[in-house]
């Protein structure tokens, strides 16, 4: 409906016509008026043709929406309280018209506005030809402004006729729309009446009524009797529902004669290999329950009749949470666990058609209650049976599952007999619809990881990966989350009580003035929090990727950099939609920190100084990978973050300094200037000794070298240090790599040593003369 009526809207007001400029006389003025409104009258003529066959559909669709609300309102107050499955099926009927007729709400004060600016233009346009005087046009310019006055009168009589069907048509609107909302609030209280008989009230206790067994057989008989008697003129007759349970019947057997043919002649001998025959069972239950779901899906498209629209609704979702359980068991279980696997989770699937047959039958609350406790202790006790027997044989996760079952199973069993039924019911779907999604989950994340270990993802760059990683890291997650709220609502939608379950989700359990908490917020939260992380780690990992291209030299230090910086803008924006999502007022968040300022800017001096510093040796100073020298101790640096410095000395110490500690020790970057230092190296030679000749052969000696570990470009070069008192001191200065500074020095003084005994010159060594005086 709202289609059609925008589109008759635009046939009525989109249309206007050109406006006149000022020509050089009035005449020209009058005829090019003339021209504008007749083109504009022929198309507006046109469209108001054209809109009256609109009309007639708008008509029919606010008769029908009528029609249908009148019926929805008969179905909802002629309903019983105690027939909860047919209160909940009239209620949902009567709030989801009203929410699909409000999502159908149309601008209709703009539109009529707009009709009064047009009607009071052209009112004004009129009343200016009219006021015309004649006596100065020409006889051309007379007949000009006589039409224009015709045609504006008759554009004018039309635009007021549309704004009285317009007019018509809010009427009808207002008058279904309150007619649906009141329907709605009353399916609302009908709601609350449910939820409290559900999870507050409750009802008589199983013991209690097999204490009056007699007299609840005998009312329950009743009620079954009177309200399955047949009825030829009702779609809700008892034998159409025994028509679609033998349908159902039909197509199943149906479909898994197709399936057995197709698995047993169609597939190639090549893919029947000795696990696919052990899963072979499996396999055929899998492929016709996604037969089955595709032939219902097909039928509920075409069908009109409604009892049949709402059980093939219902099977369809329970087509798909079996074919979902059985695929993942495929998928993930070998065949030797196949049918230990699958046995483990037939109670569940069994109590859970059950539940779906109760509810398409609309059963009786008094039969529900009579004949659930009994069988939820059975299937208690089936699968207990099953863990027994098969939990050996299953995977860890599988296991961990039927122990959850187990205790859903117990959960439900005594909810059952102390007078909450449909409690235990509805707690069973949730948790049925719970673990197809974690399974439907677990299985995707699983054959994702194999996918990218197949394809070697971690070995590849980001730039290749990033989309498998959105994948696996953020949109199977947030589905894990979002499956939480999916499940209750699928759980809900068994009583039709979806609109209560979005209530619930919205509602604010935590509702203060600086903070506000509902289920939907925190999911949206932790959702945000897998997407920010996504975006976090995705940033880092193409800032190394360009850092470690660009100067692989500096990419250390500026990688440790650009982590800081990013991480504090990625969750610095994650905690302001954070507090906004929350309902946390940023005002008093800085009226709490303002106030605190004061003794946290003292308390943290001394990080704040580190920090400083930090960003100071970061932005070049010092970077992942130098050699430096701080207080005579040497070392690598191979952290550097915000506050302090790690430092793996020459002797295999790990250290780690204070930002500010560095500074006011004056460190020295051994690595800075290429790397080379310059290396002092002592040697002597007796006196008497050639000086200049032994400067030569040292320095010709040490040079010949090549020293790997040596500066090529720089040669080493001897000065005289100092004339002591046994020998005649030189040192030699030597350009050494600052991480081999110690094995230059050895092998130096070992060339030193061999020139000097080569040429015969004396190195001296500390000697003393004693004189002994005799007295």
């Amino acid at each position: 409906m709202k289609r059609i009526l925008t589109v008759l809207i635009a046939l009525t007001i989109t249309l206007a016509s050109h406006a006149v400029l000022k020509e050089k006389d009035l005449p020209q003025t009058l005829h090019i008026l003339r021209s504008e409104l007749t083109d504009f009258h022929r198309e507006l003529t046109e469209r108001l043709e054209l809109s009256k066959t609109q009309n007639k559909k708008v008509r029919d669709q606010l008769f029908a929406t009528m029609e249908r609300s009148n019926q929805n309102a008969l179905m909802l107050y002629s309903q019983k309280q105690d027939y909860v499955f047919d209160l909940t099926y009239a209620c949902h009927e009567a709030t989801e018209q009203y929410h699909e007729f409000r999502q159908q709400q149309l601008p209709f004060n703009t539109w009529i506005n707009k009709l009064n600016s047009n009607i009071a233009r052209y009112d004004s346009l009129i009343v200016s030809l009219r006021s015309m005087p004649v006596m100065m046009l020409d006889d051309h310019a007379k007949t000009d402004r006589s039409v224009c006055l015709t045609l504006a009168t008759n554009i004018r009589n039309n635009l007021e006729e549309s704004r009285g069907t317009m007019k018509e048509y809010i009427t009808f609107y207002d008058m279904t729309e309150k007619r649906l909302a009141y329907l709605n609030d009353y399916a609302q209280k009908r709601y609350n009446d449910i939820q409290t008989s559900i999870f507050r009230n409750g009802g008589d206790s199983y013991i209690s009524i097999l204490a009056n067994w007699p007299q609840q057989w005998t009312t329950t008989m009743q009620t079954v009797t009177k309200k399955y008697q047949p009825n030829d003129k009702s779609q809700w007759d008892s034998r159409w529902i025994l028509g679609l349970l033998v349908s159902i019947l039909i197509y199943a057997i149906i479909a898994t004669l197709l399936n057995y043919i197709v698995i047993h002649y169609v597939v190639p001998k090549r893919f029947r290999t000795k696990e696919f025959l052990k899963k072979q069972a499996c396999i055929t239950m899998a492929t016709t329950t996604v037969t089955f779901g595709l032939i219902l899906a097909i039928m509920l498209t075409v069908s009109q009749q409604h009892f049949f629209i709402m059980a093939c609704g219902l099977l369809v979702n329970f087509a798909w949470l079996m074919g979902a359980i059985l695929i993942s068991l495929l998928l993930r279980v070998n065949g030797s666990q196949i049918k230990s696997a699958f046995r483990i989770y037939t109670p569940l699937l069994a109590v859970s058609f059950l539940v779906i047959v109760f509810r398409i039958i609309l059963i009786p609350n008094e039969l529900v209650n009579l004949i659930f406790p009994p069988i939820l202790v059975l299937c208690a006790l089936w699968q207990w049976s099953v863990i027994r027997r098969h939990n050996k044989n299953i995977p860890k996760s599988d296991m961990f599952y039927t122990y959850i079952t187990q205790a859903v199973f117990i959960t439900s069993v005594v909810c059952s007999w102390i007078g909450y039924t449909l409690f235990a019911v509805q707690l069973l779907i949730w948790w049925t619809m719970q673990l197809t999604c974690i399974l439907t989950i677990t299985c995707a994340l699983q054959y994702l990881k194999i996918y990218g270990i197949k394809h070697h993802y971690e070995e590849m760059p980001i730039s290749k990966t990033w989309a498998y990683d959105l994948l696996y890291q953020v949109l199977l997650p947030v589905l894990g989350v979002i499956s939480v709220m999916i499940s209750f609502y699928w759980a809900a939608d068994v009583f039709n009580l979806t609109d209560l379950c979005w209530k619930i989700f919205y509602a604010k359990f935590v509702d203060l003035s600086n903070l506000k908490l509902s289920i939907v917020s925190l999911a949206f939260v932790i959702s945000l929090w897998f997407l920010f992380s996504y975006i976090c780690t995705t940033v880092l990992q193409f800032l190394r990727m360009h850092y470690r291209s660009s100067d692989p030299s500096t990419a250390a230090s500026r990688e440790v950099m650009g982590k800081n910086v990013t991480q504090v803008l990625v969750w610095g924006a994650w905690f302001l939609i954070t507090m906004s999502v929350l309902g946390v007022s940023l005002e008093w968040l800085m009226v709490v920190t303002g106030g605190l300022s004061t003794g946290i800017g003292f308390a943290s001096k001394d990080i704040i100084e580190n920090i400083y510093y930090g960003i100071s040796l970061m932005t070049g100073r010092i970077k992942v990978g130098d050699w430096i020298e701080v207080d005579g101790t040497m070392g690598k640096v191979t952290t550097i973050n915000y506050t302090s410095t790690i430092v793996e000395s020459v002797y295999g110490e790990v250290i780690t300094f204070q930002n500010s500690q560095l500074f006011s020790k004056n460190y020295k970057n051994l690595t800075r200037n290429h790397g080379y230092i310059l290396t002092t190296i002592h040697y002597g030679v007796a006196y008497g000794s050639n000086l200049q000749q032994v400067m030569e052969l040292v320095d010709t000696a040490v040079n010949n070298m090549h020293h790997q570990w040596t500066d090529p470009t720089k040669t080493a070069k001897s000065v005289v240090g100092e004339l002591a008192d046994s020998s005649i001191n030189l040192k030699i200065f030597v350009w050494s790599e600052a991480t081999r500074r110690s094995h230059v020095t050895s092998d130096v003084l070992k060339t030193i040593y061999d020139t000097l005994n080569a040429n015969g010159i004396e190195i001296p060594f500390p000697q003393q003369d004693i004189h002994l005086h005799n007295n």
